[in-house]
């Protein structure tokens, strides 16, 4: 009797264990809500709205995630917590799967948050002065992004074929002697006290209240631009019809005049 009721109670921890397993795989069940993980502005303002006013005609449930760093919404699609997310563009992929060994799915581009250089210290980005100290974003794909922008508005120059992930070493000149201070992305607002200027990720820049279409000495514009923000998921799920259908909801008028109301051009709709 004992080895039976002990042979029970062991089936039973087994079949809650692969119950607890299965639950946290939240690409199992095409019928359940389809949980997307965030950064909490613009993309989670962005898809509450399609939560409240377009989902639910569109046969769509939605689960948001809100994460407020660029490390977690991947480490939550790798372990397949989350179907989808919607935070990053494709070089900050790549950079995560070269990194990780996991291979992503850029399913859509979105929008795009332009990337813009701020300053409390200069009204003009050719006023910095020289050995100027500029904080950058650490992460691999938006330091490159950042040499861009800096590249683009003449304050330095890249090597002819420089990547995106361009680092110091594809510098070709630095006329102002710049020096660049690599910091998390969510820092960088706070640093505009302690150094001359700092290249903020457009979605930080709006929590800290900073405009890029105003506020910003120079930003992105959308054209031709390769860091639009877009939904991403795992291959397996890429022709998930709660995918698609959230991809069609997010490029449609409704969304495209929702982050222009809201945004008034500090968020720009992707352009192909």
């Amino acid at each position: 009797m004992l080895r039976r009721i002990t042979i029970a109670l062991a089936s039973v921890g087994l079949l809650a264990g692969l119950t607890a397993c299965g639950s946290s795989d939240a690409s199992e069940d095409k019928n359940a809500p389809l949980k997307v993980a965030v950064n909490p502005v613009p993309h989670g303002d962005v898809l509450k709205y399609v939560k409240d006013s377009l989902a639910a005609k569109a046969g769509l449930k939605l689960d948001i995630v809100t994460f407020d760093d660029y490390v977690q919404p991947n480490n939550a699609l790798k372990e397949k917590q989350v179907t989808a997310n919607y935070f990053q563009h494709v070089p900050f992929m790549q950079e995560f799967e070269k990194k990780s060994g996991t291979k992503l799915t850029f399913v859509a581009p979105v929008h795009l948050e332009p990337l813009g250089i701020y300053s409390k210290k200069v009204k003009d980005l050719k006023a910095l002065p020289q050995g100027a100290t500029v904080a950058v974003p650490n992460d691999p794909a938006n330091y490159g992004r950042s040499l861009k922008l800096l590249a683009d508005n003449g304050v330095l120059t890249l090597k002819p074929g420089a990547s995106t992930s361009a680092t110091d070493k594809d510098i070709a000149a630095n006329p102002k002697g710049l020096k660049f201070k690599a910091l998390k992305a969510a820092q960088l607002p706070r640093s505009l006290d302690d150094v001359n200027a700092a290249v903020i990720n457009g979605n930080y820049a709006l929590e800290a209240d900073l405009a890029p279409n105003k506020d910003a000495l120079v930003a992105e514009k959308a054209e031709g631009n390769p860091y639009a923000n877009g939904i991403v998921t795992l291959p397996e799920n890429k022709d998930d019809p709660r995918v698609k259908k959230l991809v069609q909801l997010l490029q449609g008028p409704e969304v495209k005049k929702f982050v222009e109301d809201k945004y008034k051009g500090s968020v720009l709709i992707a352009t192909s």
